[in-house]
């Protein structure tokens, strides 16, 4: 069982036995002794940390209520913008861009009094499941740095693993939270598409993206959820989230509840996952759930969807970074179109050059109908074949990723291996559904397993509620050998 950080920093900061400047630099000193061996944080903002802090100090020596995540140190990815605060996507074509506007979920969390420690590592662009694709190099598993913290958003989940902030908000376009929250042994939610605004995220795939947190348990999830769910007009596809908290209806159990299992998840799965899944499920069993099992054999055509899919927006999106308008722009050149050439050649990594060729290809004359058409009419049939499974379940379990956290070095040497890992992911953000990984086990190398539970869209209460009960009865797993203790 985890506890509420939130909710136990907030206890100490309300009755005084904590002011927040010293827990602010108790995670200040933590990222300084252990972001080196982590590599989860590429740029600390201690100054906008300890401002935020003495602000929330003076509050509560005033006598006045704070909130439950005022004073709590955090961080952001960093394809979420901060204005006057760098913000790269670890990529050379953006070294040195800093914003000048705040994306609104940071807007929303800096207006309820967050501390942000600061900008946190992921692949380029967000492209990438082991967060190596960086350009300041890969951020590392806490529970043993010799393996990757997954991507894209794995300095996110490195960083809350590794007790270097107590939440941190990631991107989530085909498994880039729940993915590296597995590997970290976190929990992490990607939300309905449009319950969370997108404005202000730098865009990879824009039908794809969405916006959530990673946390030490479900209960935090839901609290930082619940703050950054509203409606904002300046994103078109943003709906919000209507209704009571979801932090609040957590506790209301599981009797009754459908837990579907799609035989085509577990297909080659390793042995421990497998086993850990198993026992999850009987202890779904023992809470007074159903499990439902089912076939969804439009599974299979998930992965190459999500990719031409994906890459196809990408091609699009990433069209603007030309080195006209900001950014790196190369040095020498003959012409203008030598400058954009040059600029996006040396300026993009590897794997984003790779994914705008696939993009940019099943985009193409002679080929759209083919590749990029043919994805969206499938799109649709797994929508619908999601929607009559949701008839039978009310929330899926399937495990996160097929393995746990693979050696630092591996997904480098075999990228299309890599993809192949986002199986279990992608399915969720081709049909917009909130999905949570929570921690289930550890393999037989100490690393960590993830279960992933699926919902109907806007049913973030059903995933986190099914979530949070098991959570209660699960054993606690070996900490991280990092961060702050307090």
């Amino acid at each position: 069982m985890s506890e509420s950080m939130i909710k136990a920093y907030h206890r100490l900061l309300t009755e005084k036995k904590l002011s927040c400047r010293e827990l602010t630099q108790a995670y200040l000193q933590a990222m300084e002794r252990d972001n080196p061996a982590l590599n989860a944080y590429v740029t600390p903002t201690p100054d906008t940390a300890l401002a935020a802090a003495d602000a929330v100090d003076a509050k509560i020596a005033a006598g006045d209520a704070i909130g439950l995540l005022e004073g709590i140190p955090m961080t952001l990815k960093d394809n979420i913008s901060t204005d006057g605060i760098r913000t790269t996507c670890c990529s050379k074509i953006l070294e040195n861009y800093v914003p000048i506007y705040d994306a609104t979920v940071w807007e929303l969390l800096k207006s309820q009094g967050a501390v942000l420690l600061g900008k946190t590592n992921m692949d380029e662009f967000a492209m990438g499941s082991s967060c190596e694709n960086s350009c300041f190099g890969g951020a590392h598993n806490p529970h043993n740095t010799g393996h990757v913290a997954g991507g894209s958003s794995g300095g996110g989940a490195s960083a809350v693993g590794g007790h270097l902030a107590v939440y941190a908000l990631g991107s989530d376009t085909g498994g880039s939270i729940r993915q590296p929250a597995s590997f970290c042994g976190v929990v992490g939610l990607k939300p309905t598409y449009g319950a969370v605004s997108r404005y202000g995220l730098i865009a990879y795939a824009s039908s794809l993206d969405q916006i959530g947190p990673i946390t030490t348990s479900v209960e935090d999830a839901a609290v930082v959820f619940d703050a950054i769910s509203r409606y904002d007009e300046k994103d078109s596809t943003s709906q919000g989230r209507s209704g009571e908290p979801v932090s609040s209806t957590l506790a209301k159990g599981i009797t009754g509840m459908k837990i579907g299992v799609a035989k085509e998840y577990l297909d080659g799965v390793g042995e421990d996952i497998r086993q850990s899944l198993e026992e999850a499920m009987k202890q779904y069993e023992s809470l007074g759930a159903e499990i439902v099992p089912f076939d969804l054999p439009s599974l299979k055509y998930a992965l190459p969807v999500y990719y031409i899919i994906a890459c196809a927006e990408a091609s699009s999106n990433l069209g603007r970074y030309d080195g006209i308008r900001y950014g790196y722009k190369a040095e020498n050149y003959t012409d203008v179109n030598d400058m954009i050439k040059k600029t996006r050649s040396t300026g993009f990594g590897e794997e984003v050059k790779r994914r705008i060729l696939l993009g940019t290809y099943v985009l193409s004359s002679g080929y759209y109908d083919a590749y990029y058409k043919k994805a969206q009419n499938l799109r649709g049939s797994i929508v619908a074949a999601f929607e009559k499974a949701f008839a039978q379940c009310d929330v899926m379990l399937a495990p996160t990723v097929p393995t746990t956290a693979f050696a630092n070095g591996s997904a480098v040497s075999d990228p299309v291996e890599t993809y192949l890992t986002d199986i279990c992911t992608v399915p969720v953000n081709i049909c917009g559904l909130p999905a949570v990984s929570v921690p289930c086990g550890m393999d037989r190398q100490g690393l960590p397993i993830g279960m992933q539970l699926i919902g109907r869209r806007f049913d973030e209460e059903g995933v986190l509620r099914a979530a949070y009960a098991y959570e209660q009865i699960s054993p606690a797993f070996p900490k991280a050998p990092f961060g702050v203790t307090l």
